[in-house]
């Protein structure tokens, strides 16, 4: 009998070979299995921190916006309050813009008995407080059976009188300050120091006063008494306004309109006030309304972002140009 003749691999030796194999695509398979098991699981993950940053982020913003709920879900009759606090400029929490979306949201709503404007404020703009007089009337006509009651905390100064004369009635502590019914410019003039220091101004300009009250330049008398006529004419506006509102209320004494200030106990005795009183005394005393509900106009953060970010660009602007102050 011949030997078999074999030219392959032997069989023991097949069966080792085939292990192998297997055992390396076993390892392959397991290593991308797990690779992609990793990828799923970061995956999940970065899902769950993108997730959690933006939670995050909107807690924040939540947290920082200033959210007034008591005006919406008012189920009863209550007194609004508007807070007209600060300066009162654009750009301001007591601009016109915010204390008249205020005053406008508290008319409105048929559940307010009554609104109290609340006033802490050293004044500002004459345009501003102007504005908020005569919407302050507008809405009295409008809702004639809903008054509005002034409040004073502890200062009502210039632009903050202005705008509460056109209320039905004025409240402030006797320790509140009232008054400074005046107009002025601020400015400086640096004409000497520039001789001193040997600098020559160079400044031109089309029209021939178009560079007046400029602080490097002298003083043109022409150019001073024009400005001096501005701030009269503001000033009569604001005298005008006061008169109207407050009538004969007021007493005879040409002291009210000079620019000075009065506790709360002298502006009663000048009929620049009608009582004394705060806020929750308003609503309690005399609206008869204790609950009060406020509705003062306030920015969120993101408007605030807005308005600062255009300031920083306009700001130096806008600032070129003239703007009396009414304080």
């Amino acid at each position: 009998m011949e030997p078999e003749i074999n030219l392959g691999v032997p069989s023991s030796k097949k069966h080792n070979v085939r292990d192998a194999a297997s055992w390396e695509r076993e390892v392959i398979t397991n290593l991308a299995n797990a690779g992609l098991k990793e990828q799923k699981r970061a995956r999940r993950w970065g899902i769950f921190f993108k997730l959690l940053g933006f939670a995050y982020v909107g807690i924040f913003l939540i947290g920082m916006m200033d959210w007034n709920f008591s005006n919406m879900f008012a189920g009863g009759r209550h007194t609004a309050l508007v807070e007209l606090t600060g300066i009162i400029a654009d750009g301001e929490n007591a601009s016109a813009d915010n204390v008249v979306s205020g005053l406008r949201a508290a008319f409105e709503n048929e559940r307010s008995a009554a609104v109290i404007l609340r006033i802490n404020s050293p004044g500002g703009s004459p345009v501003h407080a102007n504005y908020i007089n005569h919407e302050i009337s507008r809405l009295r006509g409008l809702y004639p059976e809903k008054p509005l009651y002034a409040v004073v905390a502890d200062i009502c100064a210039s632009g903050g009188v202005y705008a509460a004369v056109a209320a039905d009635k004025i409240y402030a502590d006797k320790a509140s300050i009232v008054g400074s019914i005046g107009v002025r410019k601020d400015g400086f003039g640096f004409v000497d120091a520039m001789d001193k220091l040997g600098i020559e101004r160079r400044v031109m300009t089309a029209g021939e006063h178009k560079g007046f009250m400029d602080p490097f330049s002298p003083q043109d008398e022409l150019e001073k008494d024009h400005m001096q006529m501005l701030l009269d004419e503001i000033h009569q506006q604001f005298i005008d306004a006061v008169i109207e509102g407050r009538g004969d209320r007021l007493a005879s004494d040409a002291k009210i309109f000079s620019g000075l200030v009065w506790t709360g106990a002298q502006a009663l005795e000048l009929g620049l006030v009608d009582g004394f009183g705060s806020a929750s005394y308003v609503a309690r005393e005399v609206v008869g309304v204790e609950e009060i509900h406020d509705y003062t106009y306030r920015e969120d953060v993101l408007q605030k972002f807005a308005r600062k970010l255009g300031s920083t660009f306009f700001a130096p602007i806008r600032e070129t140009f003239f703007h009396p102050v009414v304080r």
